[in-house]
C-alpha cells in the first residue's frame, strides 16, 4: 500500500518521498497516510471501494469550485483505489473542544468555535447542492423511504432485539411506516452531509474546515443539524444546544425564510429519526462486533431520548411507549446515573430544620432567603407559593432578588464544574425562608432553571413545604 502511494506522490509532485506516517484510523476501511517531501506535505489515502472514492472525489472537487472549506483533491490512481489530497493538519474541531465535552460545561470560545462550524453548514446544504451530480453519490443519490427503513431497522434488529424487550413488530412497523412519511414530508434538493459531526471538521488557523462527506447525498436540510447538535457524547447543555441551532438558523436565512418555531417542531423528529440510528451503529459495533467503547456512548443517546420524550410524539403511539420502557431498563438507567452529577435542590422552612441530605455525602449550601422582601406578610399572596406568577412578579420587582441570586449562581457554577471534573456524584443546594412557601421555592426554582440549562446534569427539585417534587 505504502509504494502505490509514494509512487502516486512522486507522480504528482515529481518529488522524492522523505517520510511517510499511517494516520490513526477513524473507523472505516479507508486508511490516510502523512507523505513528505523535502518542499511538501500531502494526504495520501486508500479506499477499498471503489465508487465511494468516486463519490468523495467528485463532491470535493466541486465543493471546491463552489468556494467552500474543503481540502482539494490533486491526483488519483487509474483504479481509483489510492488519491491523494491536501493536508490540513492534524487539530479537529473534536479535540479543541474536548475540554467542555468532557466536563459538560463549555467556556464561551468553545461554544462561539461550535457555532462558527455550524454557520458553515447551510452553505453546504444550497451552495453545495448546485450543478452537483448526485448520480455519483455513494451508496444512493437521496434521501428516501429505503433509507430510512434501513436505519430504523438497523434500530430494531441491531440495538432493540439485543436487549431483550419484548415487542410487536407489526405494532413496531406501522409508527416507522408513519415517521417515513413524516421525514419524507421534508424531502428538498439540498445537499445532505450524512455524517456532520466534530469529528470530520479540521481546523486550519482556527476555521472550520470539512472532511468524510462521501456518504453526502441530495436530501432535507433537518438531517445535519440533528446530527451535530445532538451528537451522542457531546454533552450540550440545553444553553448550548438551543445557541448552536440559533447558530445555523443565522445562517440559513441568507437562503431561505425560515419559521423558527415550524422548524423546531420538524427538527425533532429527525432528532428521534437520528438517535436511533446512531444507537443502531452503536448496538452493531458494541453487541455484535464486540467493540465495548462503542457502548459507552449508549447511556448518552438513551438520555437524548429521555430529553426528547418529554414532549410526546403523538404521531408514534407505540413506539413512544416502547422508547419509555427502554429508557427505563435498569441497564441503562444505571449506565446514566453513573454518568452524571445528581444535584438536588430544596426549598425549606428554617422553623422545620434543614433538609437532610439523603445521599449520604453531608455537604452543599443553604441559602438563607429571609432578607428578601416577604410576600408572605400581606394577605394577599399567603395562599400562593412561590411558584405563581403572582409572588413572582412581587419578588422580581422588589429586585433585591436578582443581586442575590447572582452570587448564588457564581458559587453554584463554581461548584458544580468542580464536581463533574472529580467524577462525584451528588450535590445539595437548599434555600430557607420563613414558611418554606414563597421566597425560597422561587429561588430553588431559579438555580434549578439556570444550572439545568448551562451544565450536563441531573437536576432533582423538592419543594419541602409545599410538597412539589420534580426533575428538571
Amino acid at each position: 500500500m505504502m509504494i502505490q502511494l509514494e509512487n502516486l506522490f512522486e507522480q504528482y509532485t515529481g518529488e522524492k518521498v522523505a517520510d511517510s506516517v499511517e494516520l490513526p484510523s477513524s473507523g472505516s476501511n479507508r486508511r490516510y497516510f502523512r507523505i513528505k517531501s523535502d518542499h511538501q506535505t500531502l494526504i495520501g489515502a486508500k479506499g477499498t471501494c471503489k465508487e465511494e472514492n468516486i463519490a468523495f472525489w467528485t463532491i470535493a472537487g466541486h465543493f471546491f469550485k463552489q468556494g467552500l472549506p474543503v481540502p482539494k483533491v490533486l491526483f488519483h490512481s487509474e483504479d481509483f483505489i489510492y488519491y491523494l489530497q491536501q493536508d490540513l493538519g492534524d487539530d479537529t474541531l473534536y479535540k479543541a473542544v474536548q475540554s467542555g465535552r468532557d466536563l459538560g460545561n463549555y467556556s464561551e470560545s468553545e461554544v462561539q468555535l461550535l457555532c462558527k462550524t455550524v454557520s458553515k453548514l447551510p452553505a453546504f446544504q444550497f451552495e453545495g447542492a448546485k450543478g452537483l451530480d448526485f448520480s455519483v453519490c455513494y451508496p444512493q443519490p437521496e434521501f428516501d423511504k429505503r433509507m430510512i427503513f434501513f436505519d430504523l431497522n438497523y434500530f430494531k434488529y441491531c440495538f432493540l432485539k439485543a436487549t431483550g424487550l419484548e415487542f410487536s413488530e407489526i405494532q413496531l412497523d406501522d409508527d416507522f411506516r408513519t415517521m417515513a412519511n413524516v421525514l419524507m414530508s421534508s424531502m428538498s434538493d439540498n445537499f445532505l452531509y450524512r455524517d456532520f459531526q466534530a469529528r470530520n471538521v479540521m481546523l486550519v488557523h482556527g476555521e472550520p474546515y470539512f472532511i468524510d462527506f462521501q456518504g453526502g447525498r441530495k436530501g432535507p436540510i433537518y438531517y445535519d443539524i440533528a446530527s451535530f447538535a445532538w451528537q451522542a457524547k457531546a454533552n450540550y447543555s440545553e444553553e448550548n444546544r438551543q445557541r448552536i441551532i440559533d447558530a445555523y438558523l443565522d445562517a440559513l436565512e441568507a437562503y431561505q425564510k425560515v419559521d423558527r418555531k415550524e422548524f423546531m417542531e420538524t427538527l425533532r423528529h429527525f432528532v428521534l429519526f437520528r438517535t436511533l440510528q446512531v444507537l443502531g451503529a452503536y448496538g452493531f459495533r458494541g453487541y455484535f462486533e464486540k467493540k465495548p467503547h462503542f457502548l459507552a456512548s449508549v447511556p448518552f443517546a438513551i438520555d437524548n431520548i429521555r430529553k426528547l420524550l418529554k414532549e410526546p410524539f403523538p404521531e408514534y403511539p407505540y413506539l413512544s411507549g416502547l422508547l419509555t420502557e427502554l429508557t427505563s431498563l435498569r441497564q441503562f438507567s444505571e449506565m446514566n446515573e453513573q454518568q452524571k452529577l445528581e444535584v438536588r435542590i430544596y426549598s425549606f422552612a428554617y422553623k422545620k430544620g434543614i433538609p437532610n441530605d439523603t445521599s449520604g455525602n453531608g455537604g452543599g449550601y443553604v441559602f438563607d432567603c429571609r432578607a428578601l422582601e416577604n410576600p408572605g406578610k400581606y394577605e394577599h399572596f399567603r395562599h400562593f407559593t412561590g411558584l405563581d406568577p403572582e409572588v413572582i412578579k412581587f419578588i422580581e420587582d422588589d429586585g433585591g432578588v436578582f443581586k442575590f441570586l447572582d452570587n448564588v449562581y457564581d458559587l453554584s457554577d463554581a461548584h458544580v464544574q468542580r464536581y463533574i471534573e472529580r467524577k462525584f456524584t451528588h450535590l445539595m443546594f437548599a434555600f430557607g425562608c420563613t414558611g418554606g412557601q414563597h421566597r425560597s421555592v422561587y429561588c430553588a426554582e431559579r438555580l434549578a432553571e439556570h444550572i439545568s440549562k448551562k451544565f450536563d446534569v441531573k437536576v432533582l427539585v423538592y419543594h419541602r413545604e409545599i410538597e412539589v417534587e420534580k426533575e428538571m
